[in-house]
């Protein structure tokens, strides 16, 4: 049982404080508490459905990737022409922390790094004004683009499109992925990106003849540019004729490959020599450079679906399943759609779990106060004060932007056990004062023996949870990915515990006037038992002060050489049920060799 108040030892007042008055307003006019507090609690719960679901933190930094096809040129001269001269234009950007390139056969990759607090599309609009700039520099043919607005862990969804009946080639799968599938995805809510994998995409190849070529006097570079003049439209202005007025066009677009064997390179004499008469024109594959294996059972089609930067990735891909099951309604028959990576069986897993976790630990909390204060009623000031104060971390969680991950929940799991601190303290306290005064007692009476008690012991409480709260600050101080790991369990407790503190300066001793009725024990049995339990050992400690704090010492020397040989990682391993295949092959071998 609670002993005298300090502020009564000390012989002060305790309802001169502002808390203290705090406390006594909220007794006073409990419609207008209990009115704020369902509205925190509607405003929670519409927060709670609104705040993107993920299983981990983004670790990732503020970066915009740009991607740059020179076909068929090697990667020394992809690095030359194409990634150096980018790369030394963006480190000129504002707030860049790092700029990063990589050649590859036909192919440039540069990373812009920004500064972890730009925002992702301002450092996007800055690198698009740079590549604007620049596109004078880069050399005929190579194309620069930035990549989708998306993160790291922005990979949430793939699928495969399978044959069964073996009608449908490669190539048609490419198609169907390329020209029906991918598009449909791309105007899905949330969807950043939906890249495409494996088959084969159909193009038109010219192939030359040598000895024709000699034949004609004709070089390939007149033969390359007469082929990517041939697809185009010229306008002719507008024509007036009569009372009438006519716009004219020149129609040239290739449309099959009859269209390009009638292709004229050029005329000599009044004779033009077609495309037909020095080379060959076939429909075949484009060069690849990976392939996509199903199960085993032979190559296949994939898409990659990307979720946009700050978007709810359980939501995107409900949206993305439901496209998909109406899409494939309209694919060939025997053409099936197969999920090969879906995430949000990972993320419903993660965050289920620490729901689960946190229901348990609020019903252990209750049957501990129920246990140890023997008044069912009084449960019910912390079951109602603690899912309070989470909902009002998701308000503030939601308006900031952070998701509920394992962390950010994690943070909400650890503050649980002190939030109700609070109110155990609290009705314990009022217990004592409402059973000095009587049952006979009446509501006056009551409510001021409720007020006198939450004003012992609220300012108190109060500032302690205001404390612990500030115990997190330092985890503000970290950097990069130590910050982007840590920050969300930090802001979710500090929040957390700070509509605690509020709560049991408020709302607590209105719920303590209503609920406490009836008879209340001034002897509780369970807490008199572990008072004589613990008594005799404190005792004992107290008498021999040198010798517990000697086997204190020895206790913590003794953790040192177990603390020093444990291992360390920057975070848990994430069991996604999951197999990663990443075999390693020879420099340069080629995608049919494995």
């Amino acid at each position: 049982m609670a002993g005298p108040p300090v502020n009564e030892l000390a012989g002060r007042d305790p309802t001169d404080s502002a808390i203290a008055r705090l406390i006594a307003w909220s007794a006073d006019n409990p419609v207008i508490v209990l009115t704020l507090a369902a509205g925190l609690a509607l405003a929670g719960w519409l927060s709670l459905e609104r705040t993107p679901l993920d299983a981990i933190p983004d670790l990732t930094d503020t970066q915009v990737i740009i991607r740059t096809e020179f076909p068929g040129q090697s990667p020394q001269i992809v690095e030359d022409l194409v990634t150096y001269p980018l790369s030394a234009n963006m480190l000129g950007l504002p707030r860049t922390k790092d700029v990063r390139g990589s050649s590859m056969f036909g192919t440039s990759f540069v990373y812009v790094i920004f500064e972890d607090d730009v925002d992702l599309y301002w450092g996007r609009s800055r690198v698009v004004e740079a590549l604007s700039r620049l596109s004078t520099e880069l050399p005929p043919g190579a194309r620069p683009q930035i990549g989708p607005d998306a993160t790291g862990v922005g990979w949430i969804y793939q699928y495969a499109l399978v044959d069964e009946t073996g009608r449908t080639d490669l190539a048609q799968l490419r198609s169907l992925q390329d020209w029906f599938l991918k598009f449909e995805l791309a105007g899905v809510d949330g969807v950043a990106e939906v890249a495409s994998v494996g088959g084969f995409v159909r193009e038109y190849q010219v192939l030359i003849d040598p000895n024709k070529l000699r034949a004609y006097d004709v070089s390939i570079r007149r033969i390359s540019e007469a082929v990517r003049a041939a697809s185009s439209e010229v306008g002719g202005r507008v024509l007036e004729q009569g009372e009438s007025e006519f716009v004219i066009r020149s129609s040239g677009y290739v449309e099959d490959r009859l269209d390009l064997e009638k292709v004229v390179v050029y005329a000599e004499d009044g004779t033009p020599v077609t495309l037909a008469d020095v080379s060959r024109i076939v429909e075949g594959p484009a060069l690849r450079r990976g392939i996509v294996e199903l199960d085993g059972a032979g190559e296949t089609v994939a898409g990659i679906v990307v979720m946009r930067d700050g978007e709810n990735a359980l939501q995107v891909i409900e949206r993305v399943k439901a496209k998909l099951a109406e899409l494939e309604r309209g694919l060939p028959e025997g053409v099936r759609i197969v999920t090969t990576y879906d995430r949000s069986p990972l993320i419903e897993g993660a965050v289920s779990y620490l729901m689960r976790k946190l229901i348990e630990e609020g019903i252990a909390v209750a049957l501990v106060i129920v246990f140890f204060l023997l008044h069912i009623r009084s449960a019910f000031v912390a079951l109602i004060t603690l899912p309070l104060g989470v909902l009002g971390a998701f308000v503030i969680m939601s308006a900031q932007g952070v998701t509920a991950n394992i962390m950010s929940l994690g943070g909400i799991a650890i503050a649980i056990g002190t939030m109700v601190d609070a109110s155990i303290v609290m009705v314990e306290n009022a217990n004592r004062r409402i059973a000095e005064i009587g049952p006979a007692s009446g509501r006056g009476a009551r409510q001021r023996a409720v007020i006198r008690a939450a004003q012992e012991v609220g300012p108190g409480i109060f500032f302690s949870l205001l404390i612990i709260t500030v115990s997190f600050l330092p985890v503000f101080a970290l950097t990069g990915e130590s910050y982007r790991l840590f920050a969300p369990l930090a802001f979710t407790k500090t929040y957390a515990m700070a509509f605690a503190a509020l709560l049991s300066v408020t709302l607590v001793p209105v719920l303590i006037f209503l609920l406490l009725r009836g008879q209340i024990r001034v002897r509780n049995p369970v807490s008199e038992f572990a008072a004589r339990l613990y008594a005799p050992c404190l005792r004992l400690a107290l008498r021999f002060k040198w010798i517990t704090a000697a086997v204190a010492a020895v206790l913590i020397a003794s953790s040192v050489v177990p603390l020093s040989r444990l291992g360390s990682e920057f975070m848990p391993p994430l069991y996604e049920g999951e197999l990663l295949y990443m075999p390693t092959t020879l420099p340069g071998v080629s995608s049919t060799k494995i």
